[in-house]
C-alpha cells in the first residue's frame, strides 16, 4: 500500500481490511477502534449499541475553534464470486491495484466505508494537522440496518458539526438523503408432488450489472427478480406451471441490492416442453434488447432438471402473480425545480429464496417525501396482502432534509475550490445516510 496516496490512509485502509467486519458481526473491529485510541492516548467511548467515539484534542491555538464530528461506519457489504472459497466472518479481504483501481480477489473490496474509517483514523494518528477539537465516530450496522445510528443516545456525540464519510464519487457533497422502509412477504405451505406427466426445467440468469437500490435505481438496470417473474407469468397464462424454487437476490437480508442474477425451478405439462423452450428463447431475445444500453453481458440457460415437489397450485399462481404485478424502480422523480435530476420515490425487489415450506421476499421503498415514502411502501404491502402472503414492514429511517443555510456547505465548498481550482457538484441522494437519524437526535448539528 506504500505507493498509494495519501499513504498514511491506505496504511490504515490495509490494517482494516484483515479485520472481518459484516454487519451485525463488528465486535473485531470494535475492540480494534477500542485499542487504537487507548493505544493512542485518546479519550475512547463505546456505547452500548457498539459505537465507538474517540476525542482528539485540538493542536495549540485551535482551542476555541467549534468540534467537528468525522463520521464513517464501520461494516461493510459482503459479496463474492460464486465460486470463491471465501468466509467474512474469517478471512482478510485480498487486495490488488490494477491502473488506477484497487480492487479486492472475487470479493467486495470494503471501502464502503472501510476508506471512511481509514480517513479518520490516519487524522487521529497524525501529529502535523492543525485542527480544532475533533470527534471521530464509528457507527456499526449501518447497510442492514442503520442499528448503530438508530441505538445512538443523544449526547453520545457532542460537536457542532459533522461530516459524514460515507460518500460515492469524487468531486461530490451530499447535503440530503432519502428515507426508507423495507418491506418483506412471507408464503406459507406444504408441498406437494408435481401432477404426472410433468416435465422440469430449471432456468438461470446471471450477469446483469445489478447496483445500489438508492444511487443506481434511476438508471434502468435490469433486475432478475422482474425479468423471471415476467417470463413465468406469462408462462403460468398459457399454461399448467408448477413452480418447485425460485431463488433470486444475495440473500434475505440484502435489501439495499439490485439482484443480478436468478434461478428458478418449474415444472410443465410435457407437451408443452418444447413451446416453453421456444418461449425462453424469445423472451431472452426480446429482454436483450429491452436492456441492450445497460446490461450488456446476460447469460441465460435453460435446461431439464430432476422431478422434486412443488407450491400448492394456488400459492403458485399468487406469487408469480405478485411479483409480476408489485411496482419496482423509479416512481417520481423530485418535484423541486433544483432537485428535479433527483428521484424523489422509488422501489426495489431485493431478493426472493425459497425454503421446504415457504418463500420469502424482501423489497426497500425509497422517498425524501416521507408522506409518499409511507405510501409506496404500503402499495407494496396491499399487492403482497392480496396475493395472500404474510406482510412485515420495519419502522423505517428519516430523510436527511436540506438545509440551504447550512455554514459547513459554504466552508466546505470554498475549501474545495481553493484545493482543486473547481467548484464540487452540491446534491442529495436517494440512498439512505445516517445523517437523517442524527438530525433528529442532534438537531443543532450542521
Amino acid at each position: 500500500m506504500a505507493e498509494l496516496k495519501p499513504a498514511r490512509v491506505f496504511e490504515q485502509f490495509a490494517k482494516i481490511n484483515q479485520i472481518p467486519r459484516p454487519s451485525k458481526h463488528e465486535d473485531e473491529m470494535i475492540a480494534y477502534l477500542k485499542k487504537f485510541g487507548e493505544d493512542h492516548g485518546l479519550e475512547t467511548l463505546v456505547d452500548e449499541t457498539g459505537n465507538v467515539l474517540i476525542r482528539k484534542p485540538a493542536t495549540k491555538g485551535y482551542e476555541n475553534r467549534a468540534t467537528t464530528i468525522l463520521q464513517s461506519h464501520m461494516d461493510m457489504v459482503c459479496d463474492k464470486l460464486v465460486d470463491v472459497d471465501f468466509d467474512f466472518h474469517k478471512d482478510a479481504i485480498q487486495t490488488y491495484v490494477e491502473g488506477d483501481w484497487m480492487h479486492a480477489k472475487g470479493t467486495t473490496l470494503g471501502a464502503d466505508d472501510g476508506i471512511g474509517d481509514a480517513i479518520e483514523l490516519a487524522i487521529l494518528a497524525a501529529d502535523d494537522i492543525e485542527h480544532g477539537p475533533i470527534e471521530c465516530v464509528f457507527t456499526r450496522d449501518e447497510e442492514t440496518g442503520l442499528t448503530g445510528a438508530f441505538g445512538m443516545k443523544a449526547g453520545f456525540m457532542t460537536g457542532s458539526y459533522l461530516i459524514n464519510l460515507d460518500s460515492e464519487d469524487e468531486g461530490q457533497i451530499f447535503v440530503s438523503c432519502a428515507g426508507g422502509i423495507n418491506t418483506s412477504a412471507s408464503f406459507n405451505f406444504a408441498r406437494e408432488e408435481a401432477p404426472k406427466g410433468y416435465f422440469f426445467m430449471e432456468g438461470t440468469l446471471k450477469g446483469l450489472n445489478g447496483g445500489h437500490s438508492g444511487d443506481d435505481i434511476n438508471k434502468k438496470r435490469a433486475n432478475a427478480i422482474k425479468i423471471l417473474a415476467r417470463f413465468l407469468y406469462m408462462q403460468q397464462e398459457k399454461t399448467d406451471l408448477r413452480l418447485a424454487q425460485w431463488n433470486s437476490g444475495n440473500s434475505g437480508k440484502m435489501h439495499n441490492a439490485i439482484p443480478r442474477d436468478g434461478k428458478i425451478v418449474f415444472a410443465v405439462p410435457a407437451d408443452k416442453k418444447e413451446e416453453v423452450k421456444a418461449d425462453w428463447n424469445n423472451f431472452q431475445k426480446d429482454v436483450e434488447d429491452e436492456y441492450h444500453v445497460t446490461d450488456t453481458h446476460m447469460e441465460w440457460k435453460l435446461g431439464s432438471t430432476d422431478a422434486q415437489p412443488v407450491l400448492p397450485k394456488a400459492v403458485n399462481v399468487n406469487l408469480i402473480r405478485a411479483i409480476q404485478a408489485v411496482d419496482n424502480g423509479v416512481l417520481a422523480m423530485c418535484q423541486d425545480e433544483a432537485l428535479a435530476w433527483m428521484v424523489e420515490t422509488s422501489s426495489n425487489i431485493a431478493s426472493v429464496q425459497t425454503e421446504e415450506n415457504k418463500v420469502n421476499i424482501v423489497s426497500s421503498q425509497r422517498s425524501n417525501v416521507m408522506s409518499n415514502l409511507k405510501n409506496m411502501a404500503n402499495a407494496v404491502k396491499a399487492t403482497f396482502q392480496l396475493a395472500g402472503a404474510e406482510v412485515k414492514q420495519n419502522d423505517g429511517y428519516p430523510a436527511w432534509k436540506m438545509n440551504p443555510e447550512s455554514k459547513l456547505v459554504k466552508i466546505t465548498v470554498e475549501a474545495y475550490k481553493k484545493l482543486f481550482g473547481k467548484a464540487p457538484i452540491v446534491k442529495g441522494i436517494h440512498a439512505g445516510l445516517e445523517c437523517g437519524l442524527f438530525s433528529e437526535k442532534y438537531p443543532h448539528l450542521d
